[in-house]
């Protein structure tokens, strides 16, 4: 058994002569992140909570606030964790903790919905999600650490890349379903959030199994803010992930350019289009981020800016009419945001000396969080002009993104 759990990591990270301790724990990574990306987009905020909400009669100024909660949420706290990770002998705890808590509010939500409408609804959904979202930050900034300190370089991205696929093909099924009139019922939508809290309890239970040395740099301060005023290069690593944080709000803007579409299906169509470019691609951007995560950074932001480019385009000449033209375009974008999140994972791992990296995690996701917040906020001035200005202002902030990340310095041969 031993043996093929080494020949079965080594053919799927191109590793030479791995340990059996590695072997294991790769995989164990790979199952564990499979099961709760797959749990992630059971439960996405902007297609299935945003629908369920709908159906439970939930007014439009909750489920407005359902992605904000969940994106910031999820990334602000983390400065304020990464202290309490980093006096932790085991780091595996915090992220097994953060997998429990996302599967009790998985919970919570599905009791809502079958006993709640209306404000009470909305107001239990929302709270959930909000514990929801702490609750990821514990696992988003706990999970760079325990990744370095178990999985050599080389292999990281092929790790997270595994995962990637393997749950894209998941959610590719569930978007179908919701399209094609599944989800029109409350029944299944509830179903699938009971079936991702089960999931989130289940990683949990594989993560606890982790091999993990005890931790010896077990000494921080509460807020630690030194590598964001001595390494010049993470602070360019965060301008370049700001940057690039376009391609993550850029899709909306796309469906904004369809014509003819319903809410439901214009987001089943985002939906379907992103799990098929994380399924075709999650795994080849994490084997080249292996090689070098900077150019797969780089690489990302600029095909990102060709394909917002192009659907202005299409939609200015009037070739956007037909209702294949932009989910085929978006599609393209979306390979290139997969390509940001894999090439942004393995850098900062790979960047981060062992002894902080959860500072440099929590520091780098906490300014994310931000960026987030304030080119969003500019995205939505510019769409005031019109989809396509906020497209043409994200493809410009994605070719600066590529522009600096070719200025990053290799880190996966160092």
């Amino acid at each position: 058994m031993t043996d093929t759990t080494e020949t079965v990591f080594e053919e799927l990270t191109g590793a030479d002569e791995v340990s059996a301790v590695e072997a294991r724990n790769g995989l164990r990574h790979m199952v564990s992140l499979s099961m709760t990306k797959i749990a992630d987009g059971l439960i996405d905020p902007k297609l299935v909570l945003s629908w369920l909400t709908g159906a439970l009669g939930v007014p439009a100024a909750i489920t407005g606030l359902l992605v904000p909660i969940r994106e910031a949420g999820a990334l602000l706290p983390q400065i304020l964790m990464a202290g309490r990770l980093q006096r932790m002998e085991q780091r595996k705890w915090f992220w097994v903790a953060g997998s429990v808590g996302q599967g009790l509010m998985a919970v919570v939500i599905v009791l809502a919905a079958l006993t709640l409408t209306g404000m009470a609804a909305g107001l239990t959904i929302a709270a959930a999600l909000a514990v929801f979202a702490v609750s990821r930050a514990a696992c988003s900034v706990s999970y760079k650490d325990i990744q370095g300190k178990t999985v050599a370089k080389t292999r990281r991205g092929a790790v997270t890349g595994v995962a990637g696929s393997v749950s894209a093909l998941a959610v590719l099924a569930f978007a179908a379903l919701l399209i094609f009139g599944v989800g029109q019922e409350k029944g299944p939508v509830i179903v699938a959030i009971g079936l991702a809290a089960a999931l989130w309890i289940g990683a949990a239970a594989l993560f606890a199994t982790l091999d993990e040395k005890p931790s010896e740099d077990r000494d921080a301060p509460a807020i630690d803010l030194t590598p964001l005023k001595e390494d010049a290069q993470f602070r360019r690593f965060i301008a370049t992930r700001g940057a690039l944080t376009v391609t993550a709000l850029a899709p909306p803007y796309f469906v904004l350019l369809g014509d003819g579409q319903s809410a439901l299906q214009a987001l089943g169509a985002l939906v379907l289009a992103s799990s098929a470019a994380s399924f075709l691609s999650s795994y080849i951007w994490g084997r080249l981020a292996d090689r070098s995560s900077r150019w797969v950074l780089a690489l990302s932001g600029f095909i990102a800016a060709g394909f917002m480019a192009l659907a202005v385009v299409a939609d200015v000449m009037g070739w956007a009419g037909p209702v294949w033209v932009i989910p085929v375009i978006l599609f393209g974008l979306m390979i290139a945001y997969h390509g940001v999140r894999q090439g942004r994972s393995t850098y900062l791992v790979d960047m981060a000396p062992k002894d902080t990296r959860s500072s440099y995690a929590a520091l780098a996701n906490t300014a994310i969080g931000t960026l987030l917040l304030i080119v969003g906020a500019l995205g939505g001035a510019l769409a005031a002009l019109g989809p396509q200005i906020a497209l043409i202002g994200f493809a410009a902030l994605s070719v600066l993104g590529g522009v600096l990340a070719l200025g990053l310095d290799e880190v996966e041969r160092t």
